[in-house]
């Protein structure tokens, strides 16, 4: 009787402690010249990071010439680390897919991992192991974005490699209308989840409400082998009368704190601008709304999908290296973020 009881308690502490998974963090690097810059270094090396996942470049369509063309590809002004291997990620507006056929995909793949394969070099690289395609895939684009997919997955240049793609929330919640991408896996974008350009209180770069609208009951269902990609930016949301006018890139934490510049609307992420400010292009009653993200915010996202989230060996993909954003984390916020998983 007792060694029933033991295996009765075995069991249920067995059913009742779910298996950790094996995390991996790094980073995401968004800027267009890269630079081993020490102060970022040492944070891949602060969190023992073997990879960094580098913009290659986006891919949009050009009306002049009626084809895809790259924008803003990155240069290599220093070679990445020795010990940190490269994930190339590329990005592709999603309209590319509504304006080419399949053959004009086929092309445009092999163009990308060739283009890819240069740039590499340049990093001080000789290879590398997963390619990443980040696009924004819709109900219309999906046949022709995942025709693509196939077409860089048969290329020569890819043997033995594997494709990553970039998962909205959407995409998992609608999954009979957005399908599943024909990959290895996928990385869920937990980021730029609220709408931007509603004007309001609102964080839209993360909101935990639609986490919950659009994971909690579908997550666990979906198919693919997930990483994990979370955000640690901030920005300046502008709008103008009442109207979303873009996101200000000349605003940083430094001047929105300006009470001579700016006034916060009371404890709210809102701020009316007394005076024009030419440099930013702002006029004066501009409404900036100032978005960032805490370390309440990483914990309570990362509890939450640690819930959902099949334990297994993943990537933590922190959005991304700077060193002006993640100064805002101390090493023991960001290891108890990754120790949720």
């Amino acid at each position: 009787m007792r060694k029933i009881s033991i295996l009765v308690i075995s069991v249920f502490l067995f059913l009742g402690c779910k298996q950790k998974s094996i995390v991996h963090p790094t980073f995401y690097y968004w800027k267009t010249d890269y630079q081993n810059k020490k102060e970022e270094t040492s944070y891949l090396d602060q969190f023992k990071s073997k990879s960094l996942y580098v913009r290659i470049m986006d891919v949009d369509f050009n009306p002049d010439l009626q084809l895809p063309v790259p924008i803003s590809p990155i240069k290599f002004s220093d070679p990445l680390p020795k010990q940190i291997d490269i994930i190339p990620v590329v990005f592709i507006v999603n309209e590319v897919f509504n304006k080419i056929d399949t053959m004009q995909t086929a092309v445009m793949a092999d163009r990308i991992v060739k283009f890819i394969a240069a740039k590499v070099k340049q990093s001080g690289k000789q290879n590398y192991a997963e390619l990443q395609i980040d696009c924004d895939w819709t109900k219309g684009t999906r046949n022709r974005y995942f025709k693509f997919l196939e077409q860089l997955k048969a290329n020569p240049l890819l043997k033995g490699k594997s494709i990553s793609v970039t998962l909205r929330l959407h995409q998992v919640k609608n999954i009979v209308s957005s399908g599943v991408p024909p990959v290895e896996k996928a990385i869920l974008m937990c980021y730029n989840m609220g709408n931007l350009r509603k004007y309001g209180e609102q964080n839209s770069i993360l909101d935990q409400h639609e986490m919950d609208l659009y994971l909690k009951d579908y997550l666990e269902r979906y198919p693919l082998s997930l990483d994990v990609a979370l955000p640690i930016f901030e920005w300046a949301v502008v709008f103008r009368n009442g109207q979303y006018a873009g996101i200000s890139k000349r605003i940083g934490k430094i001047q929105i704190g300006d009470k001579k510049l700016f006034k916060q609307r009371g404890n709210s992420i809102l701020y009316d601008l007394l005076a024009d400010y030419p440099v930013a292009g702002l006029k004066k009653g501009d409404v900036l709304r100032w978005e960032e993200i805490s370390t309440e915010d990483l914990l309570s996202a990362s509890k939450f999908l640690s819930r959902y989230l099949s334990p297994r060996d993943r990537n933590l993909v922190f959005y991304h290296l700077d060193t002006d954003l993640l100064k805002h984390f101390t090493n023991e916020d960001v290891q108890k973020v990754i120790a949720n998983f």
